[in-house]
């Protein structure tokens, strides 16, 4: 019998201290479409695949797209693949990776040029998470049979057709990028990813439910 994938104990404190039971019926309802595609898709035995869009590709769709992977491995959900892109590639900002290393996860910078890629581990055994900047439409993302899951309303309004995606899912959060520069950055940063971690974990923690 395969065995689920361990995350990092730093990790499993920090998923095992959220509270998805206080989230709102207003986003709960907005979670519930991410919960049917996956359900159906294990119904049909089908690999479940999950493209986390905003516009720039830098900081709410990488965090939702690390925290996603993350929780479909702690639920022990198998063939989940999650992938991130924009209407535009930028970079992962740094304060991502910070804020994603403060609670544990393993990031190894893979090289170092205007648009940096990283390796982000959730556990020992677990295959890295690649982040870097790209338009949700680049080769490494799927092509087809995924979930558009849009996380900021720009992209959400700006580009209301994806192609491929089999679904589109609306599920905006407010950017961190409004605390840069200021003294409220690191923990404007925190609540985002807490945020996004506490909402797929009650994604996730459904589908067996």
């Amino acid at each position: 019998m395969k065995m689920p994938l361990k995350t990092f104990p730093e990790i499993k404190e920090v998923i095992q201290g959220l509270k998805p039971e206080n989230l709102s019926i207003e986003r709960k309802a907005l979670l519930q479409p991410l919960i049917g595609f996956i359900r159906h898709k294990i119904e049909d035995s089908k690999h479940i695949r999950l493209n986390f869009i905003c516009t720039h590709n830098s900081r709410r769709s990488h965090l939702s797209q690390v925290w996603a992977q993350t929780m479909a491995a702690y639920c022990d959900i198998e063939n989940v693949f999650c992938y991130s892109g924009g209407t535009e590639a930028t970079a992962l900002f740094p304060m991502v990776a910070e804020t994603l290393s403060a609670k544990g996860f393993q990031i190894e910078t893979l090289s170092k040029d205007t648009n940096p890629v990283y390796s982000i581990k959730f556990g020992a055994d677990a295959h890295p998470v690649i982040g870097f900047s790209k338009r949700f439409d680049d080769h490494f993302n799927p092509q087809s049979e995924f979930a558009a899951v849009m996380t900021c309303t720009q992209a959400d309004e700006g580009c209301p057709f994806i192609p491929g995606a089999e679904i589109r899912i609306s599920l905006p959060y407010e950017d961190p990028k409004t605390s840069d520069n200021t003294p409220l950055q690191q923990e404007m940063y925190r609540e985002r990813s807490l945020q996004i971690a506490t909402e797929l974990f009650y994604v996730f923690s459904k589908i067996k439910a």
